[in-house]
C-alpha cells in the first residue's frame, strides 16, 4: 500500500455509485471504496456475515482503479451461490473462499493490505484480532469493520481502532511499523447548512527534538 491517491479514491467512489448499490445507508459502500482505492490497496479481503453485497462491490470498484484483487470469505456453501447471484456479472471479478475467517487471515492472507469485516459475524472480535495479528505491519495495511454498532457500543475498546459514526458504525485500524510512524486521528465534521458528514484523517507529526546551544 503506497501513499494516498485522491484520484483513485474519487474514481472508485463514483464507480460504486454507478453500480447501483445504494441502500439503507448509502454512504458506507462509497466511503469504503474510496478508502481502499485512495490507499492503493492491491489485495483486498472481505469477511462476510452472510451473502456478499454492496460492500463487496465497493471493493471491486476500488480494485478496478488500483489493479488489485478482491477475496470474499464466506462460511457456508449455500452463501456462495446466493452471493454470486447477488453480485451478478461482477461476481466473476471476485475470488470466493469458504472457510474459517480467523484461520484464513492468519495463514493465507498475511499479504493483504485491506481487510473489511462485517461485524455481524458470530466471532467478530476474534476475526479482528486475527487480522491484526496476521497482517504484515510493514505493508501498512488497513482493517475496516462495518455494522459495528449492531453488537453494542464500545466492544472494540481492546482493538486499538478508530470509530467513525458512518452508517451503522465503522472501525478503522491502520497497521504500521513501530519505528518513525506518525500518529493520526479521524475527524468527523458536520455541515450545519446541509447536514452532510465529512470525514478527515489528520496526521500529527512526532515532536521534534530541541537542541540547546
Amino acid at each position: 500500500m503506497s501513499c494516498w491517491s485522491a484520484d483513485y479514491a474519487t474514481k472508485a467512489y463514483f464507480r460504486t455509485l454507478k453500480m447501483g448499490t445504494r441502500g439503507k445507508e448509502p454512504d458506507v459502500a462509497e466511503f469504503i471504496s474510496a478508502l481502499a482505492a485512495g490507499n492503493n490497496a492491491k489485495l483486498m479481503v472481505i469477511v462476510c456475515a452472510s451473502i456478499a453485497g454492496s460492500t463487496t462491490l465497493a471493493l471491486e470498484a476500488a480494485a478496478h482503479q488500483t489493479g488489485g484483487h478482491v477475496v470474499c470469505i464466506l462460511s457456508k456453501l449455500d452463501e456462495l451461490h446466493a452471493s454470486k447471484k447477488a453480485l451478478g456479472s461482477y461476481a466473476n471479478r471476485v475470488e470466493f473462499v469458504i472457510g474459517d475467517a480467523c484461520t484464513l487471515l492468519l495463514d493465507d492472507y498475511k499479504e493483504a493490505d485491506f481487510v473489511l469485516i462485517d461485524c455481524d459475524i458470530s466471532d467478530h472480535k476474534g476475526v479482528f484480532l486475527a487480522a491484526q495479528k496476521g497482517l504484515k505491519h510493514e505493508k501498512k495495511a488497513l482493517i475496516v469493520g462495518y455494522n459495528a454498532l449492531h453488537k453494542g457500543s464500545y466492544w472494540w475498546s481492546e482493538l486499538k481502532t478508530h470509530f467513525l459514526p458512518i452508517g451503522e458504525g465503522l472501525l478503522v485500524t491502520r497497521m504500521v511499523t513501530n519505528g518513525g510512524q506518525k500518529r493520526s486521528r479521524w475527524v468527523v465534521a458536520v455541515d450545519k447548512c446541509t447536514g452532510e458528514e465529512h470525514v478527515f484523517r489528520v496526521t500529527n507529526s512526532p515532536p521534534r527534538k530541541q537542541i540547546e546551544a
